[in-house]
């Protein structure tokens, strides 16, 4: 515990939240505000809870956040669905990062069940 940035599903999330900052500063969806902005939140969201659960206390605190990680992790997929589907991002960007988010996704499974062991 404490050591989140030591943590490789930290360092991913982190690597995600600027690929999506980096292409919502384009095109269409730098326009689109809402869209935009939901999926910056969210993919912000990922790293910072999960560094707020790696500070707790106790494995069940320490769980707590980081399923609020793997929800923003699923929330972001959906963005990324979304903005796939009305053009936004093209297949290869949307594949790309799909699967890095997924990555994201199943790490922070394996990472709660290792707290619950303990």
């Amino acid at each position: 515990m404490g050591r989140f940035k030591e943590l490789r599903v930290w360092q991913d999330s982190m690597k995600l939240a600027e690929h999506i900052y980096g292409i919502t500063r384009l095109g269409s969806f730098a326009k689109d505000f809402g869209l935009r902005n939901q999926i910056r939140r969210a993919a912000v969201s990922i790293s910072s809870n999960i560094a707020e659960g790696d500070e707790r206390a106790t494995d069940k605190e320490s769980i707590y956040y980081f399923n609020i990680a793997k929800g923003s992790t699923a929330e972001v997929i959906t963005q990324l669905n979304i903005a796939y589907r009305i053009g936004y991002i093209d297949n290869n960007l949307f594949a790309d990062l799909e699967n890095k988010a997924e990555k994201i996704r199943a790490s922070l499974k394996n990472l709660i069940a290792a707290r619950k062991k303990n």
